[in-house]
């Protein structure tokens, strides 16, 4: 293996580790010790991959959104679904994402989302920019849900997919104060009613 490859599985392998571990935590309440140990990284060598705490941050939420968004593209790209059966099923995995009540990674954008928003200006945009990306491709599938007819909402696709994905982040906050998966139930039922209402 030649140095550039295995320095970006190294990289890669500290992100995944550190994303695993803050997903459960927090950002601030994990030190760089512990992330390195966990991934067997000598400390030292922390530096040579990321220049700051804050640029390691702001890389740890590109990965996962690049994560995120590329499991978006295959979900809406599945040929057996229909469009609105594509979408239902984009949001039913999120809600069994959070039945366990403990992300392992899955969430990192609705753990931080609070959290680092005033603490780092690179990661609120690294925030703003992933959240950005899935709502487009959510409006994206709205909109052709509309014109292939398996969706019979009629408004503003773009306005209708962040109404949907702000519902949904609230209602993921709100299963974690309450240890209650009603408000996920009852965001499901919502986007039910606002994508295929009369």
């Amino acid at each position: 293996m030649n140095t550039v490859n295995q320095n970006l599985d190294v990289r890669q392998h500290v992100l995944n580790v550190a994303q695993k571990i803050i997903s459960r935590r927090g950002y601030s309440a994990v030190g760089l010790n512990e992330i390195l140990a966990a991934a067997d990284v000598p400390k030292g060598s922390f530096y040579y991959y990321f220049k700051s705490k804050e640029a390691f941050g702001e890389a740890l939420l590109q990965n996962y959104f690049e994560e995120y968004l590329a499991s978006m593209d295959t979900m809406f790209s599945n040929s057996k679904l229909n469009t609105g059966d594509r979408l239902i099923s984009y949001w039913q995995n999120w809600l069994e994402s959070q039945e366990t009540f403990d992300c392992q990674g899955k969430c990192l954008a609705v753990k931080l989302a609070a959290e680092v928003t005033d603490l780092s200006e690179a990661m609120r945009l690294a925030l703003k920019s992933g959240t950005s990306e899935i709502i487009s491709r959510l409006a994206n599938l709205i909109e052709a849900g509309k014109a292939d007819g398996t969706l019979s909402m009629q408004h503003d696709s773009l306005s209708q997919a962040q109404t949907l994905y702000q519902m949904w982040l609230g209602a993921s906050l709100m299963t974690k104060i309450t240890r209650n998966m009603e408000p996920m139930k009852n965001a499901m039922s919502a986007t039910k009613e606002i994508l295929f209402k009369e």
